[in-house]
This record gives structure tokens, C-alpha cells and sequence, in this order.
């Protein structure tokens, strides 16, 4: 096995993907091919309608594709059940989206455990973590906080340590920024630059932002569902 090969943790291969939108079908992705090796930070960037959400989707196992294939690690994605889906995402992958999709009646230390439990962690080795970890993007004071209680910002670093709570080898992450003021943005993108040299972590985000972008390793451009730049 090749060096390159070894390194390599994810691809794409002529993945399509349409949409039924009434009786139109719309043609979203048109043959994406793409490789990411291990520890990369890329971005997807494009306009609104471009594809990077939907490419990111299929990439992180939340959708499937029409047609092509899709592998992480050993795994070809586009074969496995749901089920099997779901146990490899919660164990190798953390998703970070727009909108923090933080479970509004828990504290930030109990929705930075949920992935924990999920994978059946034990509920003091959830905890231990969890505060490390909200400790670690600078919430160590506020694990009994609701979301409501917490800026966008700090939603947004909630958000941060769930995703990171299980370890996993790729964090993908939606216009992680998209709610936030420049200058909170800012922080985020720094804070998740400094965890992913820290950590080893591969991180793909989807972004239409040239200054989130500009953050990345490697910037793949994707303009009407093709890849134009990578």
C-alpha cells in the first residue's frame, strides 16, 4: 500500500445527487470526485445552491447518494444501513451545523454528553469529558447554563465540544459561522483551527464565506454542483 493511500481517510467518487421538487427534478450534484487525507482541514466553498451543504451531507452519512460511491476509513458508505450508518457516525464523526441544534432543555455540560450516552459511555465518563471539553473551548463557567442563557457564540462552542465529544477522526461542520457577527466567526474558525492541530482531527466545512475559507488547508470551489477548484 502506497503512502498516499494509507493517508488517506475519505472519497468521493462521480457522486450525484437530484432532488424532487414538485414535479421538477432538480440535479444538485453532477459527478463530484473528491479525495480528503488524514488530518486535512478543507473547505467546501460556494454560493447558496452550489452543492457544499448537500456534498457534505453525503459525506458525513446524513444522505445518500443517488449514484457513485462514497468511502470512509474501511467503510463504503453508500452500501451500509441506516443503522450501521448511525453507529459510525456517533463514533468516528461530529457534526457542527448554522444553527447549534442544542437540545434546548439541558444545560451545556448535558448536551455535550449526549453523543457520550448515546455510544454508552458511562454517565461519569460522559461528565468528565464533557467538562474537560467545555472546559477546553472556554466554557469551563458555564456548564449549568441553558441555551437560552448562552450568546450565539457560546451556543456555538457548545456545539464545538459535543462534536469533539467521542474523539472522532472527521468533524464536518455547515456554515459553522453563518449565525454569528465577524468577529465572533472569527473566534469560532480560530478556536476549531487550534483543536484540529491539537487533536489530529480531519475537518471538512461548508462555507460561502471567503474569510472562513481562507482558514482552510485546501479550498475545494464548487459552482453548480461541480467541483471547479480543489
Amino acid at each position: 500500500m502506497s503512502n498516499a493511500t494509507s493517508q488517506q481517510l475519505l472519497s468521493a467518487t462521480d457522486v450525484r445527487k437530484n432532488y424532487q421538487i414538485g414535479k421538477r427534478q432538480i440535479e444538485v450534484l453532477k459527478g463530484v470526485s473528491l479525495t480528503v487525507q488524514r488530518g486535512e482541514f478543507v473547505a467546501l466553498q460556494g454560493a447558496s445552491g452550489a452543492g457544499k451543504s448537500t456534498l457534505l451531507h453525503l459525506l458525513g452519512g446524513l444522505d445518500q447518494a443517488d449514484t457513485g460511491n462514497i468511502h470512509f476509513e474501511n467503510f463504503e458508505l453508500t452500501k451500509m444501513s441506516g443503522g450501521s450508518l448511525s453507529y459510525l457516525r456517533g463514533k468516528r464523526m461530529g457534526f457542527i451545523f448554522q444553527s447549534y441544534h442544542l437540545l434546548p432543555e439541558l444545560d451545556a455540560l448535558e448536551n455535550v454528553c449526549v453523543p457520550g450516552r448515546l455510544m454508552r459511555m458511562s454517565a461519569d465518563e460522559a461528565e468528565k469529558r464533557g467538562r474537560a471539553m467545555l472546559g477546553r473551548v472556554g466554557l469551563g463557567h458555564r456548564l449549568d447554563h441553558r441555551p437560552t442563557e448562552l450568546s450565539g457564540g457560546e451556543q456555538q462552542r457548545v456545539a464545538i465540544a459535543r462534536a469533539l465529544m467521542n474523539q472522532p477522526t472527521l468533524l464536518l461542520a455547515d456554515e459553522p459561522t453563518g449565525n454569528l457577527d465577524s468577529k465572533t466567526g472569527g473566534e469560532i474558525m480560530d478556536l476549531l483551527r487550534e483543536l484540529q492541530k491539537e487533536q489530529g482531527t480531519t475537518m471538512i466545512i461548508a462555507t460561502h464565506d471567503d474569510k472562513v475559507a481562507e482558514r482552510a488547508e485546501r479550498v475545494v470551489r464548487l459552482v453548480d454542483g461541480q467541483i471547479v477548484v480543489q
